[in-house]
Parts: C-alpha cells; sequence; structure tokens
C-alpha cells in the first residue's frame, strides 16, 4: 500500500465516524478514533514483525510515521471527567484514569516515546523493527492493564 493509500483510507476512516462525534459526549468517539488508528496502525507493524506480513520498508516507514505524528495529537480535550466506563455507555476507560492522572499522563507518553522509536527504525529491515514493535506494544499492553475495562 502506498503512502496516498494509507492516508486516503485514514481520511475515509475518519469521515465515516463522523456520525459517532454527535453523540453526546463526541470526546468518547473522538478518542476512539484516535485509537482506531493507532490500532490501523500497529497492525501493519504487528504483522510485519510477526511474520504474518512481508517486510515492506515504505509500508513500515508509512504506518510508523503515522503512530508517531497520531501519538502527538492534542489530548487535552479528549478526557474531561465524568467520560469513563462507570458513567457513560460506549467506553471502557476506567475512572482509575482520574484517579492517577498524572501516571496516565506518564503511560501515554511511553506510547510517544515508543512510537517515535519504532519511527526511528522501522525502514531499517525487521531486525530493527521487531524489538521497537514489541516496546510499542508493551507500552499500550501497560496502560490497557490499569486503565482500560475488560471488553463485555
Amino acid at each position: 500500500m502506498k503512502p496516498r493509500s494509507v492516508f486516503g483510507a485514514s481520511l475515509i476512516c475518519s469521515f465515516l465516524a463522523l456520525p459517532v462525534l454527535a453523540q453526546e459526549n463526541p470526546e468518547i468517539g473522538q478518542r476512539q478514533g484516535q485509537f482506531n488508528l493507532i490500532v490501523h496502525n500497529f497492525a501493519v507493524l504487528g504483522g510485519m514483525a510477526q511474520g504474518r506480513v512481508d517486510y515492506d520498508a515504505d509500508l513500515a516507514q508509512t504506518a510508523a510515521d503515522n503512530l508517531f505524528h497520531i501519538t502527538r495529537h492534542d489530548q487535552s480535550r479528549l478526557w474531561p471527567e465524568g467520560t469513563d466506563a462507570d458513567s457513560v455507555d460506549g467506553t471502557r476507560a476506567l475512572p482509575a484514569i482520574w484517579e492517577n492522572l498524572d501516571d496516565f499522563v506518564a503511560k501515554f507518553t511511553d506510547l510517544q516515546t515508543a512510537a517515535e522509536g519504532v519511527q526511528a527504525v522501522a525502514s531499517d529491515g525487521m531486525d530493527a523493527l521487531r524489538p521497537a514493535v514489541g516496546a510499542l506494544g508493551a507500552a499500550c499492553q501497560a496502560c490497557h492493564q490499569t486503565y482500560r475495562a475488560e471488553a463485555s
């Protein structure tokens, strides 16, 4: 997939998410949209790292660049109090986020650092990509273990 195709697919997904933005708490839909884009790009890299998808340096770099930029998106308006799973339907965000906001922010910073690490090595071959993708997955998991409810 060419970078233009990845951008086009991301743009289409953004427009398809617009109905979600009209809900009572649009922040939930907006942050879920952001995480869907993270998952979309992580899946490309994870598939390569696990050997399920042939390594493609250009595609890996595009996905890594996307992750870098997505994780730099301003989070300040996406996490208002009262948008946790105990307060509203449609989210898996636990109230612990707001109870331990400094730790949550630190974990998101770890995600940003891991995304930067993947971006730095994505086109350098599988030996460089695998550990960087592992670190990215670990950063995701560290936050999910503490701050995301199990799927129902």
